[in-house]
């Protein structure tokens, strides 16, 4: 599985939603919190960028020398219909300041120090430390998933179905009448995890690795090839 170092810098640096939260700063709506861009550097510092008029960027350019703690906060939303969208949450905190001359005229460049940060995920609950997350690399199908998901969703939702069969005794257990609909809700290096909706107030999970680690579409492809095949048999 992938570590809580890796979810956590794969979420930063995806397309999901996140808000900088700076304490002592009164907004009546939080828009102009949200960074139009996310990177990491190389040494494990958060990179945001903003335009040069933001609340935000104001309060770094005026801290100065002073420490101006701020927090990131990630939400990760299914990009396909499903119960119990929410999918992940992320907090990434440290010390932030501005970083002249590396965004466009206009806009300025705020580095987010790494103090500490927490992920609830899929996979649980866990804290990252700092070496961890500067160490880890985002999932390579990041820039990806939400469109192979979608695209699994709707154009292969009975091959996708047919993993049920398996989950060995679970599939006895909760379909003896009828198969679930099943829908691709995260994919990663190591797998798919699909979850099964029996009705409105009644889904699981299921988790189904790939026979090694993919490092791309092309590898993905014949990883979901060999499921598909072991599906069908």
């Amino acid at each position: 599985m992938p570590s809580a170092a890796e979810r956590t810098r794969t979420l930063v640096q995806s397309t999901c939603s996140a808000m900088l939260v700076v304490p002592g700063l009164d907004l009546a709506r939080a828009e102009p919190l949200i960074p139009d861009s996310r990177s990491v550097g190389p040494e494990g510092d958060v990179f945001l960028e903003f335009p040069a008029d933001s609340p935000a960027v104001r309060a770094a350019t005026h801290a100065q020398g002073d420490e101006l703690t701020a927090v990131l906060e990630i939400t990760d939303v299914a990009p396909v219909s499903v119960p119990h969208r929410i999918r992940a949450r992320a907090r990434v905190s440290g010390w932030l300041t501005a970083v002249p001359g590396l965004a466009e005229p206009g806009r300025m460049m705020l580095r987010l120090e790494f103090g500490e940060a927490y992920v609830d995920d899929l996979w649980g609950e866990q804290d990252v430390e700092p070496d961890d997350f500067r160490d880890a690399a985002p999932d390579p199908l990041v820039t990806h998933e939400a469109e192979l998901l979608q695209h699994l969703h709707a154009a292969h939702a009975e091959q996708v179905g047919t993993l049920s069969t398996l989950l060995g005794d679970r599939a006895t257990d909760v379909c003896p009448a009828h198969r679930p609909s099943a829908v691709p809700v995260a994919l990663d290096r190591f797998g798919l995890r699909v979850r099964f909706v029996e009705d409105r107030d009644s889904c699981f999970d299921a988790r189904f690795e790939f026979p090694e680690p993919v490092r791309d579409v092309t590898e993905l492809r014949r990883a979901m090839h060999t499921l598909f095949e072991a599906a069908a048999h």
